[in-house]
């Protein structure tokens, strides 16, 4: 298939293009600038990638000369997101980018590229994440329940991040149904994301939440607000999935939660200490044991993409691996 990536210079897409090239695809990025293309292409040098420049991906027609090529794209697979913490109105810095960025990729395709037959969007388990009516096991069916209204004034920026990936979502499925375009959509929702660095980083400063959780917990850094999630998964299993879902005929139309399992930070910190002892002294003693009451349900992931997650103790210890490889 020839397959379009936005967003090809991230944690999470630079392993999704790296999947797509092992499984034969020929694949064009979308990047902000020439200057990280040429990065990209320089990473994945005489493989079959090229670029296409997005400066804004919430502006109108963004994507609209990208999606145009020749031969023409078999599939899509959006990852990019337009998040950042530098947010004075919740609407305009958050919401607003996050849905525009969505549906402006799903109107391009529509409009411009007709042969297109699968859409892939990557998610979030902040689409899923219901605080107000917290469920026993969280599975595809669940939905974060925060109102727009309650999203326009929350002053918790990790709330209004949550919202911006439930309302985009949402629109997604909503043009799906409304517009009845030629393709058909499948939903990604992974939580935290682990694994090795892939992608092009200039500093550590420049890594993930993700990562930097990790690289927090082998310097005995301690937390600046609540712990984070204990769902995770990692990224080479999270790249597969997206990967399976434009190649298997079952994953269209479909919500799909993509999740190893759940992992304290104690037990992330048990990893760390039996696997490198040089760095066990570092970590804090304070790690917290305790999982949240609710549980997971990753079985229909399972089922549809046949995916094998990997074990907590490979993701952990690769992860701490590449991290030391960039100096950590």
């Amino acid at each position: 298939m020839k397959v379009l990536l936005t967003g090809g210079t991230g944690f999470i897409a630079t392993h999704v293009l790296d999947q797509l090239l092992q499984h034969g695809h020929r694949v064009v990025t979308t990047v902000r600038s020439v200057e990280k293309g040429r990065i990209l292409l320089d990473l994945f040098k005489g493989r079959p990638v090229s670029y296409s420049v997005v400066g804004d991906i919430a502006i109108e027609g963004a994507f609209d000369a990208a999606v145009k090529s020749d031969p023409p794209f078999d599939a899509v697979i959006h990852t990019a997101s337009p998040f950042h913490y530098n947010v004075t109105d919740n609407k305009k810095d958050m919401i607003d980018p996050a849905v525009l960025g969505t549906t402006g990729i799903l109107k391009a395709v529509k409009s411009f590229a007709p042969s297109v037959k699968r859409v892939v969007i990557t998610s979030s388990l902040a689409a899923m994440n219901n605080t107000k009516h917290p469920p026993k096991v969280y599975n595809e069916e669940i939905w974060n329940e925060m109102t727009m209204e309650e999203a326009l004034t929350t002053t918790d920026a990790q709330a209004a991040y949550r919202a911006s990936k439930t309302f985009a979502e949402k629109a997604a499925w909503e043009f799906v149904q409304t517009q009845s375009p030629n393709f058909s959509l499948t939903v990604l929702n992974p939580p935290m994301v682990y694994g090795p660095i892939l992608h092009h980083i200039v500093s550590l400063d420049e890594l993930n939440t993700s990562s930097k959780r990790i690289l927090n917990l082998i310097h005995g850094k301690p937390r600046s607000g609540p712990v984070g999630s204990p769902v995770y998964v990692d990224v080479r299993d999270l790249a597969l999935g997206h990967v399976l879902a434009i190649e298997k005929p079952e994953a269209a139309g479909q919500r799909l939660f993509l999740t190893a399992g759940m992992a304290t930070e104690k037990q992330m910190g048990d990893i760390i200490r039996n696997t490198f002892p040089d760095i066990a002294g570092n970590l804090r003693d304070d790690l917290v044991a305790d999982l949240p009451p609710y549980g997971i349900d990753n079985s229909k992931s399972i089922r549809l993409l046949g995916i094998k997650y990997r074990s907590m103790v490979e993701t952990i210890v690769d992860t701490v691996k590449s991290l030391q490889k960039l100096g950590a």
